[in-house]
Parts: C-alpha cells; structure tokens; sequence
C-alpha cells in the first residue's frame, strides 16, 4: 500500500459537491436569487470559488501524518502510555513454622504464567506484609436467632455468604476463628474482605460510589469489632476501614490487644460448630441500614495490593555531554508515574534531578528533566536558558537512574488464580498458596494515535472538567474503560427514578481474551472502577454524587432455520451463523457497523434489536432463506417478526443460539 494512502482525509468534498452544496443554500440566504443556471454570472463566481476551494482542500489532504502529531503536541496532547494492572495477592504460610508472623518484603514479586505466553508477567507488591501464620478457618454467622457455619463457602471463594444475613438485622455478627500452635500476635491485623460480584450478568451493580459536595465516602451502618477473652467480647480498635461497612471490597485492619488476650480458648456451648480451641474474633453491626445487604465473597488474611510491575535498580544510561537536547533511554519501559529515581554526577558527586511535564516553567538553575514514559527517553533542555548535565571526566557514565519501574498493558488482566508463581523463596510462605483471588484489572496498552487525536477533540471542549455526559464518558475511558455512558440523575439504587446531582456512569472494560468473542458479557473488575472514580472525582462538580457501575447484560437467543443451497457446507454455515450473531450483539466488536469477520464499534446502549436486521445478519453467503425466526431475551419468547425494544443503558449479550441449516432438493 503507497504511503499516500495514509494520509488523512480532511474533507472529501469535490468541485461538484461544492457547487452543489452552495446551489442548495442559495433559495435560503438569497431567496430573490432566482436564476440558478450555469450561464448565470453570481454561479459562474460560485464555480471560481468551488474551484479554489477544491484545490485548496486537495492541498490540506496532503498534510502528513506527523504533522498531526505536532499539533497533538502544540495543545499538550501526548499518547497515554500503558497501564499496569493491579491485584490482591494472598500468601500463605507454612505448616508448624513455629513463629507466629512472616514478612513478605516490599515489592516481592510474583508471576502470572499463562499458557501459550513465553515470557511470564510479574507483579510486585505495593507494600511489606505481616503475614500471620494461624490460618482462618472458621466463619461463623450469627443472626441472633442461628449459627450458620459458612467456612467452605468462605475457603472456596465463589459461592459467597451475607455476612449479616440477608435481612442485615442490627445484632447480627459474623464470627472469625483462627486456629494455630504458636500464640496469636499481637501486630495489627489486616483482614481484606472481597465483596462477591453477582453471577448473573442483568444483576450486576457494584456500589462504588464517589459522593458529592467533596465529603468523604459514608458507611451506610455502623460496626463494633471485638475479640473473646475466655469470658466476655472485648471491644478492639479499628485502625483502618475502607470497605464501607462491606459494601465494597477492601482491607480493615484492626489493633489486637498487646497482652495477648486473644489466646486460643473455648467458646460457649451456643458455637457448638466450632468445636476446638481458637483464637476469636467478631464484626457486630450495632446501627445504620442497608439499603442491600452486603454479600461477602471470601475473607482472607495475609492479602496485600500487587501491581503488574518490576523496578530496577541502578542503572547508569550514559555519560552526558554539556550539549544541548540530551537524551538517555532507559533499557525497560513503559516507566510507571514518578517512579524514576534519576540522578546525575557532575563533579561533586551525584544529585537528584526533577521530572518535569515540560520545560515551559523551568530555569536556567533548575534540574529538570522529561520523561516519555512510553519509550523510557529521558530528555534534557537546552542550555542558556536551561540547565543541561554536564560532563565529569571521573566517570565514564555519570547519568544514573537510581531506580524506576516498568510495566503495563492490557495482556496484565488476568483471571483469577493465575498469578501464584513465586519468583524467590520467602522464608515462612508456602510457594504453593500464592494466588490472586480475584481477576486483576486495570491494565491498558498503549493508546493509538486515532485515539489520542479523538481524545484530544474532547479535551479542548471539556477543559479536563466533567460537566456533560461526553465529558464523563471521556475520562471513564481515559481511566482504562473500553467504552463508557453516563447517565444523569440515575441512581444505581433507585431504578426508575429521577436523583437530582447523581451521574451513574456504566463502565465496560476492554476484552481479556485474544479473541474477544470469548468473552460475551464483558465485567468491569473493582479495580477498574475504582480507577474511574478516582478519575472524575478530580474533575466532576462539587455537588456531583457519581456512581462508577457495571453494565447490565440482557441475553439474546435467537432461533432460526436457514435453507441454503444444494451442496452447502451445513456445518461451516451453522458455525458462521452464530459467530455472525455472536459478533453482532457483542459490547465491545458488535454493531450494525460489525461484518462476518469485522469488528463494529460495539452494540450501542439501549440499541433496540430490529427483526429486519436480524434477518440480515443472518442471509449468509449460500443461505437463500431464514425461516421461523424466534427470539428470547432473558429466556422470554417475544412476539414474532417484532422489534424488541432494550432499555436505555442495557446492552445485549448472546446466548446459545438455535439454529438448524437445511438445504433445498
């Protein structure tokens, strides 16, 4: 293909289109303008200047592409570099270890090894952890009226378990009981607390909620912790709390009593379940309400935050110069935000130098630095009027990065349980119980340039502020959300009714598999809506209450019969045809923009499901008719040869189709 073919197309409008088009308005501007005919003078002018202007817009077309990427850089516009993901990893210890705490050090590092992926992806833990070695083992619920034993549901995960039952009554308690020889520490404890995301794709919600006004997030009930002494519940101090009263995931960690009273002792006769010596702790909803009752996933100790990245450590780039334009390329990249550590040895020795934007605002004495973070270039200004590194004969390379960070990209997504390869030994922590419970999320590539040119259109309406629905839906997506709606005065928790000052925003994420098809029903990880909250709380109004969301899916499946013609492939055409449909109704590749083997723009939201295009999609090359056609939306049959209308916000996902393929005699 000729590079003349990548050029953009500013304006396709031709000599005769021009004509035309100014001939159309003529009757509305210049209504006593009657003679419209070619020998007429005033056209003969508008001919001229259709003329110019063809040859005027031939001449723009021809602008290169570099050029719009000067412009990018003229209104501060740069390609965003790739994200990392981030996950919860849980470390488990080893049996009879005989102390009663391990530390997992900073930024230890674990691999996700995927099949069919030669290099592995390693994440880093984001803190030092205390791990205990008394495993939990019992979760007991209390109603006040019965004692449920929910231990397997908590060791497996998945299942998930109201931790107040499902009426939330005030008194209820759920029960922690951690079993273990060596005596229970008395460190802080973090107890992290993973919300179960609803397994029907119509249901889901996830109550991350950013409140207005600037005020900091609400618990909706209140909670007394405490721990069994042998004879009485002790009241213990809560150090930290961001789950909201377990309406959404996160950590708690709680101050254990430094006498050691939370030694292993019998409970009364009433916790008959758990039988056995324990060390006990409970969580007591004493007031408040829920508007839903929260439902637990798992609670796990020994859990800290991993982001999809490694960091490197004393690497010298070179030896500078004195000259102007300095640059230096880092050996990793893309380089995670205010990770780069850089230092330069001008003669006294080394000094730090400042990452910078730009050098709009630096001096001729500032050390100050740029940074591509995508291509790990580290640039330095001009001297006069900036401050340049300057060369030292003592050293052979006196640019130094003391440490940065690199890492990133969508392939970091991964499923649940496949970041559990632990790269060097931890003395106390068993290598084979290292797992992420949960996907990791977050992790985006690198943005193309027709996005960032998209973007850019946005950010010169918007201003970086979220006061219009586009603006929301910009910077949803710019958090790492594949596509994004907004939705004013919607409240998640309110259906059908109008909130003043609440903008739900419906996040989709980008695809996790190769082939995105795998994956019909796309769900947004907590993580990726917690990047959105944090994203448009900076720029929404004060008096904004914002709800990041998951999208809500309605399951199409479509019955037909297809008659093709004699000597027809029936099997090739019945896998063609559900992958038609599959891609059609899918959020992120489908659309009536979406061909057989063509990705759409995604299935809109709210988009109604026209019987009429159904059948389109469905006149494959060698059907010749489409028979009985039947459609299911949630497993109710519509009326037949009807429109089905979908409500605004909700998106389709596909079901398991059931098509026949016959063929004539």
């Amino acid at each position: 293909m000729p590079l003349s073919d990548h050029l953009p197309v500013i304006d396709d409008r031709r000599h005769a289109d021009l004509v035309a088009e100014a001939r159309a308005r003529i009757p509305r501007y210049v209504p006593e303008w009657t003679d419209l005919n070619d020998n007429e003078p005033g056209i003969a002018v508008v001919q001229l200047l259709a003329w110019l202007s063809e040859m005027l817009l031939f001449r723009l077309g021809q602008v290169p592409r570099l050029n719009h990427i000067k412009f990018l850089e003229l209104i501060g516009t740069r390609l965003e570099p790739a994200h990392p993901a981030s996950a919860e990893l849980s470390f488990g210890t080893v049996a009879g270890f005989g102390e009663p705490t391990v530390i997992v050090p900073l930024h230890t590092q674990v691999a996700a090894e995927l099949p069919g992926v030669q290099t592995p992806l390693v994440f880093e833990t984001e803190a030092a952890l205390v791990a205990i070695t008394a495993p939990l083992d019992a979760v007991l619920l209390d109603s006040g009226f019965e004692l449920a034993d929910v231990s397997a549901a908590n060791a497996d995960g998945a299942t998930g378990f109201a931790p107040f039952g499902r009426s939330a009554r005030t008194g209820a308690a759920m029960l922690l009981g951690f079993s273990s020889d060596p005596a229970f520490p008395t460190t802080p404890l973090d107890l992290a607390f993973f919300v179960r995301t609803p397994a029907t794709p119509g249901r889901s919600r996830t109550p991350l909620v950013v409140p207005g006004g600037g005020a900091a997030p609400q618990a909706p009930a209140t909670l007394q912790w405490e721990h069994w002494n042998g004879s009485e519940w002790i009241a213990l101090d809560v150090l930290g709390d961001d789950t909201l009263a377990f309406t959404r995931s996160g950590h708690v960690v709680l101050q254990l009593p430094a006498s050691n009273a939370v030694s292993g002792v019998p409970m009364p006769a009433t916790m008959a379940p758990a039988a056995g010596l324990r060390y006990w702790l409970r969580v007591r909803l004493t007031g408040g309400a829920y508007t839903r009752a929260p439902v637990l996933a798992a609670v796990r100790t020994n859990t800290v935050p991993a982001l999809q990245a490694q960091t490197v450590e004393g690497e010298l780039l070179g030896r500078a110069t004195g000259l102007d334009d300095q640059v230096f390329r880092l050996a990793n990249a893309p380089v995670l935000a205010a990770s780069l550590v850089l230092q330069v040895d001008e003669g006294p020795g080394f000094e730090t130098w400042t990452e910078v934007p730009d050098f709009f605002a630096s001096g001729p004495e500032d050390r100050h630095y740029v940074l591509d973070r995508s291509t790990g270039d580290v640039r330095f200004g001009r001297g006069g009027q900036l401050r340049v590194p300057m060369a030292n004969p003592g050293r052979p390379s006196n640019v130094l990065a003391l440490s940065y960070r690199f890492g990133g990209g969508a392939a970091g997504n991964v499923p649940a349980g496949a970041v559990s390869a632990l790269r060097a030994s931890v003395p106390g922590i068993d290598a084979d119980a290292v797992a992420n419970l949960q996907p990791a999320g977050g992790g985006t590539d690198e943005e193309t340039l027709a996005a960032a040119e998209e973007r850019a259109r946005q950010q010169l309406k918007s201003r970086d502020r979220a006061v219009t629905a586009e603006d929301f839906e910009l910077h949803a997506k710019a958090a790492g959300a594949a596509r994004a709606l907004a939705l004013p005065l919607v409240h998640p928790d309110f259906a059908g009714l109008q909130v003043p000052g609440v903008v739900s925003v419906v996040v989709v994420p980008p695809a996790r598999e190769a082939d995105a098809l795998d994956d019909p029903a796309p769900q947004p990880t907590e993580a990726l809506l917690r990047a959105v909250c944090a994203e448009l709380d900076a720029r929404r109004l004060l008096t904004t209450e914002l709800y990041a969301i998951a999208p809500r899916y309605r399951e199409v499946v479509v019955g037909a019969t297809l008659s093709c013609r004699a000597g027809t492939d029936t099997a090739a055409i019945k896998l063609q045809a559900q992958r038609a449909l599959a891609r059609w109704l899918h959020p992120l590749v489908g659309g009536d923009d979406a061909g057989i083997d063509d990705n759409g723009s995604g299935w809109p939201f709210g988009g109604d499901l026209y019987h009429s295009a159904l059948v389109q999609k469905l006149l494959l090359p060698g059907v010749r008719r489409v028979n009985d056609v039947r459609v299911w939306i949630d497993g109710v049959e519509q009326p037949a040869c009807t429109d089905v209308e979908v409500e605004p916000g909700v998106l389709l996902t596909s079901g398991a189709h059931q098509l026949s393929v016959v063929t004539e005699r």
